[in-house]
């Protein structure tokens, strides 16, 4: 038998001879997901907090809670498709994460010109995971991550909305409406980003910024927000108003800087007569600590209503002890908003045992993902302390030098006339010192509250580094 010419193995056509390529741009996608959705895919499960169970019970009882948004309890519910599957909150988290840092690198043409969008999406997620925290959060039962995309939503409705298509300008200003609904902590931080656009509308002629900042969206948006809480409250749950908990939160932060205690000391009848406030009589009791305040079961605020009732008497004395002392209490916001701005570290209250959340799963969940909640890592007390001590290693000084990275980008963006990327890094930076004060004075000083939002300065001055390293290779910087 005559063998056949050696051309005819070299086909192409031959199946032997057809060649596998590796789609990097959708492989590197893929890993960016997978970096998002890591801590819970390592857990073995969704990573949960203290508070979780609170969410997932406001769906349960139908009812408001302090600080525990009834919106995120639906969102859970829904995207795991009636507590079918606790992967689907997840997964949505990381996708809408991954979507919103490819429309900003879009937005602002940053990437290798031979990258993909894909590509380009897929690894800036890598470099985020592997720098800040930012997985925890996507990967976390809670509505933490959903803040910094809070900031990158009003950010691309307010200044890049011209780079949107409708149909993505409508999925980001849903991300932004649910963003604002599910803490209350966002839509004060979001009425300080819109004053700002709107300052960056009225001074960006006059300084010669080639920007085009726009406020009638991110405005419109915020302002849906205040009217549709309490509107939907009405109809969930049959209460109009807004999501409680200020007052305690506040009176907690008076109370660990000694405020509380000095006017109780300086406004309670000592000659028997009645008393204007519950507190009156238990003030020899106040720790010195807002955790213990709030969340300590031998705490007076059990004493005087607890969540449920406490409120109005709180409200009262806030009001009371600010305008008693306002210049202490300005001095201590300062130092408060200060401290929080630079307590970034990741994993804070994910090593603790999370009774209340190990309870909801235990009574109120179906038997299965019970049994998936306690099969985890972080419920078998496998995720230490020791890891985030070595985690934090990288994350904290990323953090810092990235917080820094964004002065250096606002000067190199205006030498450069790159103002876009200046106006970005100069609205990171007010979202971070917005976040510090609004939880850091408002509430109290916590890891978790800054490190949600560290992870926006690090993207921010990656991206500015990639386009510094592009405009090198094509001798324009």
């Amino acid at each position: 038998m005559t063998p056949p010419p050696a051309s005819t193995l070299d086909d192409d056509d031959s199946p032997k001879a057809r060649r596998v390529g590796i789609d990097w741009p959708r492989l590197t996608l893929w890993l960016g997901i997978i970096a998002l959705a890591g801590p819970a895919v390592w857990n073995g499960f969704a990573i949960v907090f203290f508070d979780t169970g609170g969410y997932i019970r406001r769906v349960l009882d139908g009812s408001l809670e302090a600080g525990r948004s009834v919106f995120y309890g639906l969102f859970l519910y829904a995207s795991s498709l009636g507590w079918l599957s606790f992967w689907g909150p997840v997964l949505v988290q990381c996708a809408a994460t991954l979507w919103l840092i490819h429309l900003c690198l879009r937005a602002h043409a940053i990437g290798p010109a031979g990258w993909p969008p894909q590509a380009r999406a897929g690894a800036m997620a890598l470099v985020l995971s592997a720098l800040t925290g930012i997985a925890w959060y996507s990967s976390q039962l809670m509505p933490d991550i959903w803040m910094p995309l809070l900031v990158l939503s009003l950010w691309l409705l307010g200044f890049k909305g011209y780079t949107l298509s409708v149909r993505e300008r409508t999925g980001v200003a849903l991300i932004a409406l649910f963003s604002l609904l599910s803490h209350m902590s966002g839509m004060a931080l979001a009425i300080g980003l819109v004053a700002a656009t709107g300052a960056a509308r009225l001074l960006a002629p006059r300084l010669g910024w080639n920007i085009q900042p726009r406020v009638l969206p991110p405005f419109a948006i915020v302002a849906a927000s205040l009217i549709l809480m309490p509107l939907a409250h009405l109809a969930l749950v049959g209460h109009a108003g807004y999501t409680p908990g200020g007052p305690f939160f506040l009176y907690g932060r008076l109370v660990q800087d000694g405020l509380a205690q000095r006017y109780l000391a300086d406004h309670c009848p000592k000659d028997g007569s009645p008393a204007p406030y519950k507190l009156c009589a238990l003030q020899n009791r106040l720790p010195d600590n807002a955790n213990d305040f709030l969340w300590h079961e031998d705490s007076p605020l059990n004493d005087i209503g607890g969540w449920k009732g406490a409120e109005p008497e709180l409200a009262a004395l806030v009001r009371a002890t600010i305008l008693a002392y306002p210049g202490h209490f300005l001095t201590t916001a300062l130092q408060a908003t200060g401290e929080q701005l630079l307590t970034i570290g990741s994993g804070d209250g994910l090593t603790e045992w999370q009774y209340m959340t190990r309870r909801v799963f235990d009574r109120m969940l179906p038997a299965q993902q019970d049994l998936e909640f306690n099969a985890a890592r972080q419920q078998k007390e496998e995720i230490s302390p020791a890891l985030f001590t070595a985690l934090n290693r990288v994350h904290v000084p990323a953090g810092y030098l990235s917080m820094i990275g964004l002065l250096l980008v606002i000067g190199w963006g205006l030498r450069r006339d790159r103002h876009d990327l200046a106006a970005f890094a100069l609205f990171v930076a007010l979202a971070l010192l917005g976040n510090a004060f609004i939880n850091g004075a408002l509430s109290n000083p916590h890891d978790r509250y800054q490190s949600r939002m560290i992870w926006l300065a690090t993207m921010v001055v990656t991206m500015a580094a990639v386009a510094w390293r592009e405009g090198k290779r094509s001798g324009q910087d």
